[in-house]
């Protein structure tokens, strides 16, 4: 198993989970174009994708499923929340799926679990292709039992480190989108993430990536000793950015 990220930011965010013969597109924030040309940087086509499924409905998330799902008569997976409000127009193929109830696809087994974030019904996941696991999160608020017990004993994780406190505080954004993205569902900052990392079982943990890094309310060396603090080896955390993402990763 294999992931890499298209882009990761509030402009857009898009990753890639590869099991086998299986690749499915987590979320897509980008044109049709762009996605194109994103995934072309690691050897594959929109053509060469199973399905997307859909984290939430806010537009970096969302924006360009529709028309990707259109172009390329793609299934799109979506919580029963998040279909009410997807804002995509007619999809080809449009299933939904519980937050508590692991879903297959191809070669790979998906994990839905729920997070704390402003939209309808938000999901984040843990993928496995029956040997290694692999944990995503992004777009919560703050940690929570539940989300520490679904990334525990994970082997790779892809985790949110929004913004530094004081950099959002000080910054240019105005007051009610500060309390937002500071807020209880809102994003996860540098130390929020690192005390998520600090409470799970670590014993199969050896890739690390930091994800939906701010680029006005945040800086990669930043996310990366507050996640090295943990791990003990700030210079193995990867990141992923808004315009290069990240290359493809071994789950091993």
């Amino acid at each position: 198993m294999r992931v890499a990220s298209l882009g990761s930011g509030s402009s857009g965010n898009a990753t890639l989970v590869e099991a086998g013969r299986t690749r499915v597109l987590v979320d897509c924030g980008f044109s049709v174009r762009e996605v194109e040309r994103r995934l072309g940087r690691l050897g594959l086509e929109a053509s060469d994708l199973d399905a997307i499924l859909v984290t939430h409905e806010h537009g970096d998330h969302i924006r360009g499923v529709g028309p990707l799902a259109r172009r390329h008569n793609l299934t799109v997976r979506m919580t029963p929340g998040t279909a009410r409000d997807h804002g995509q127009g007619e999809l080809p193929h449009l299933e939904t799926f519980s937050c508590h109830a692991p879903l297959t696809i191809g070669d790979l087994r998906v994990e839905p679990y729920p997070v704390p974030h402003d939209a309808r019904e938000p999901a984040q996941f843990v993928f496995t292709d029956g040997d290694h696991r692999l944990g995503l999160l992004t777009d919560a608020g703050h940690g929570t039992p539940h989300i520490r017990s679904m990334l525990g004993g994970v082997h790779a994780l892809l985790l949110e480190c929004n913004h530094d406190p004081e950099m959002l505080r000080q910054g240019s954004y105005p007051p009610p989108l500060k309390a937002r993205v500071g807020g209880e569902q809102g994003h996860l900052a540098n130390e929020q993430a690192a005390a998520i990392l600090a409470d799970l079982d670590r014993s199969r943990l050896n890739t690390v990536a930091a994800m939906h890094l701010s680029d006005r309310n945040n800086r990669p060396e930043l996310a990366r000793a507050a996640l090295g603090r943990v791990t003990g080896d700030e210079e193995a955390i990867h990141i992923a950015d808004q315009e290069s993402g990240l290359d493809w990763l071994t789950v091993a």
